[in-house]
């Protein structure tokens, strides 16, 4: 839905279905239920998650004209889409292999394009899009220093293949459209330092080699081009785990000249451990988030203000008796409307701070809810998919001073 500051969604990644039939199904069921609820009278955004097998159906022609028509039907339209995870995303067990494949594979590559392909066929006439996909790959899969930077190099030549057909398809009278970089912890970029230093030292310098070549493009003209096709995706829970200061991120790319193509709205779980007996009780809160499926990565904060990191929940736990551990993070997207979770919390602030200064100071087009955790979230915190979705767009809205 459109509002004064930017296209409003949530992600579709919070339905099943990793053929496109099952998928479709899944919007059928939901998406005028929620639409009926928060945009009864104006047309309702889709931030659309497709599988690489959900994506090879959909770019058939008669299958993409009949969701094209269902659209329109109901009023709808697609601006973004989720492009990070490749296979499946429910009932499986996902952890590490969200990152699989990573972008120095070609299956990446053809992946993407196919997104941006079916992306431009449903955006609506004059409005941009992008799709948010994977920081590079995971840190934990590289061994050496010598590797770390032979993927770095290898994934950002691959990237640069998908911009170079975005580059061709605005030059072509095409929507424009941008690549959102999603940053989280322990991908390969996984903070605003390290995306930064990757934009300027290896994006930049082998992109206006490449479109130089291509395109006869100036450096400046290059440089341009790239700033316009690739875009930080800013997921406000993966930025909140890394303890970083939103309105200090976003200066900061601003300072840079780097764009934010998505805001995904999302909170991550949150807990103090102190040194009475409400650690325990911190300890034993975090155990209920413990569960088998998505990645929970874990950082602590130490009595001297250094970070320990944990791969998953599980690393965490065993280490919970650290003394020198005041706090911990956690990459579970838990519900935006609720701040208290016992005796944990949530980064919920990170986003009322984020829309406040988009406000303010507009910074992207695209906010996308993104809380993909429902199905795993222990039993007290789940409700009725459909009330759910709707309450959290709701409660964005209020932070918009939109309801």
């Amino acid at each position: 839905m459109q509002t004064p500051y930017g296209h409003l969604t949530y992600c579709t990644n919070i339905h099943a279905g990793e053929n496109w039939g099952e998928h479709f199904s899944q919007l059928k069921t939901h998406i005028p239920a929620v639409k009926a609820k928060v945009s009864p009278n104006a047309p309702f955004g889709i931030g659309l998650r497709l599988s690489n097998l959900a994506s090879l159906e959909l770019s058939k022609e008669p299958t993409l004209k009949e969701f094209q028509e269902w659209l329109k039907a109901e009023d709808c339209y697609v601006f973004t889409m989720n492009g990070f995870p490749y296979g499946g995303f429910h009932h499986e067990v996902v952890k590490d292999q969200v990152h699989t494949p990573d972008w120095t594979t070609a299956e990446r590559v053809a992946y993407t394009i196919r997104l941006f392909r079916i992306l431009a066929a449903l955006l609506p006439a004059g409005m941009e899009g992008g799709i948010s996909t994977s920081p590079l790959s995971y840190k934990y899969w590289l061994r050496c220093q010598e590797e770390h930077q032979s993927v770095m190099e290898s994934a950002t030549l691959n990237m640069l293949l998908v911009v170079e057909q975005l580059i061709k398809t605005h030059h072509g009278g095409g929507p424009l459209m941008h690549l959102d970089v999603e940053p989280e912890p322990d991908g390969m970029l996984e903070n605003s330092k390290e995306y930064i230093d990757w934009y300027f030292q290896h994006l930049l310098p082998a992109g206006v080699i490449m479109f130089s070549d291509k395109f006869g493009m100036t450096e400046e003209e290059a440089i341009a081009a790239i700033k316009q096709h690739v875009q930080l995706c800013y997921d406000v829970c993966h930025f909140a785990v890394s303890y970083e200061d939103p309105l200090v991120v976003l200066e900061r790319l601003h300072y840079f000249g780097l764009k934010t193509g998505k805001v995904q709205i999302s909170a991550a779980l949150k807990g103090i451990l102190g040194k009475d007996g409400g650690r325990q009780a911190t300890i034993a809160a975090f155990s209920e988030f413990n569960e088998p499926v998505y990645l929970h990565q874990v950082i602590a904060r130490t009595t001297d203000n250094k970070k320990i990191h944990y791969p998953d929940m599980p690393q965490a736990l065993a280490d919970a008796a650290n003394p020198e551990v005041e706090e911990w993070r956690a990459h579970y997207h838990v519900p935006v409307f609720v701040q208290d979770f016992g005796v944990l919390t949530s980064t919920r602030d990170d986003i009322s701070r984020v829309l406040a200064r988009q406000i303010t100071k507009p910074f992207s087009f695209h906010l996308e809810v993104e809380t993909y955790t429902w199905e795993v979230l222990p039993a007290g915190l789940k409700q009725e998919m459909g009330t759910s979705i709707a309450r959290e767009m709701k409660w964005v809205l209020q932070q918009l001073e939109l309801s």
